[in-house]
């Protein structure tokens, strides 16, 4: 008997589009022979709907015009039964689910709050739990967790939204002071670089928080580390064994990897293994090998870095649902290491279904 397997994407936060690439991709290499899926799209709203088209109309977005394709959903809160509930127009039943895989990422899908939903009612989620993702997705939390432990983090300043309308001034000049320019500036939780800014200048202060506060109450400025970008992919098994990816590294082509360069042109160039000698890679790979068993990360992630012109190695980020659009470093990672895009996305599910 085949595996009953829920597929979700979209979601409330600012990394809808990039869920919807990461989806098809996803739902494009699940093995059909091993799977029965079902696919359910939140929507920008937070409506939640059982998907019956293919992946190219959740790939376009054209998904939500859909809506003879479109059946409103819920997930059983019920510890172990274990089903997706069907509102339909007469009637309501229900589909069995084995495990889930929610292809959503950023704030409502990576930060928690699913897994919770899930952990609740009793059906196995890949990735990792409801705890870890809430403290990964708070870059001002992991980086304390992680500096207390002695794993090199760029230096911030954190501040929130009655702080900054109450303590503007004491907190920029403590911002200069500690930091000085360029000065990152970003909200504290949420991901592939929405809201962020690199700041030149006091001028450029108060726009760039009030953007960061749009997507969060809580932000952090952060000094600019100079350095490349790399980033590992770790996958941990059931039984707690962790792997970290060969080291890939990305060249912006801008003043930094925001979400345009991302997803949206094609300055950006990447390269498989990154241009490191090999006792800094060794480095990198078992900084992220530590990251990953101290926050008990549970089967995918991107840990990213900088690696300075010393080789001085920062941890930056770790992303407990990375991308898996076309350009997206895990997957190209896993699959440098030897991996298909199919095994990969199995092993995800099948490291789910052991946990449990």
């Amino acid at each position: 008997m085949k595996t009953q397997l829920l597929v979700m994407f979209g979601g409330r936060s600012g990394e809808y589009e990039v869920s919807l690439v990461s989806a098809a991709a996803v739902l494009r290499n699940i093995p059909a022979e091993k799977y029965d899926i079902t696919t359910v799209g939140i929507t920008r709203e937070g409506k939640w709907y059982r998907f019956d088209g293919g992946a190219d109309s959740i790939e376009n977005g054209s998904w939500t015009t859909l809506t003879d394709k479109l059946t409103p959903c819920a997930v059983s809160p019920d510890y172990g039964d274990g089903s997706l509930i069907l509102f339909e127009k007469d009637s309501v039943s229900r589909i069995r689910i084995d495990v889930c895989l929610p292809v959503i990422h950023g704030t409502q899908g990576e930060d928690g709050t699913l897994q919770g939903i899930f952990e609740i009612a009793g059906i196995p989620l890949a990735g990792c739990t409801a705890e870890t993702c809430a403290l990964c997705m708070d870059k001002a939390m992991a980086k304390k967790v992680l500096r207390e432990s002695g794993i090199r983090c760029a230096s911030d300043v954190l501040l929130t939204e009655k702080m900054w309308r109450t303590s503007r001034q004491r907190l920029t000049e403590r911002a200069e002071r500690e930091l000085r320019y360029p000065i990152f500036v970003k909200p504290s939780r949420s991901g592939s670089s929405v809201g962020i800014t690199r700041v030149s200048c006091r001028d450029e202060l108060d726009d760039a928080i009030a953007e960061a506060l749009r997507w969060d109450d809580k932000v952090i400025l952060e000094e600019c580390i100079v350095g490349r970008e790399i980033e590992t992919a770790v996958f941990v098994s059931a039984d707690g064994e962790i792997t970290v990816s060969e080291c890939g590294e990305i060249d912006p082509g801008s003043d930094f990897y925001d979400y345009e360069t991302k997803y949206k042109n094609d300055r950006a160039s990447y390269f498989i293994p990154a241009r490191l000698e090999a006792d800094v890679a060794a480095a990198v790979r078992d900084t992220a090998k530590r990251a990953a068993g101290l926050l008990d990360i549970r089967g995918l992630s991107r840990i990213d870095f900088f690696v300075t012109e010393h080789e001085t190695v920062y941890l930056n980020e770790i992303n407990t649902m990375p991308g898996f659009t076309p350009i997206s470093m895990y997957p190209k990672l896993m699959i440098h290491s030897g991996m298909t895009f199919p095994q990969l996305v199995d092993a995800i599910i099948t490291e789910a279904l052991e946990r449990k």
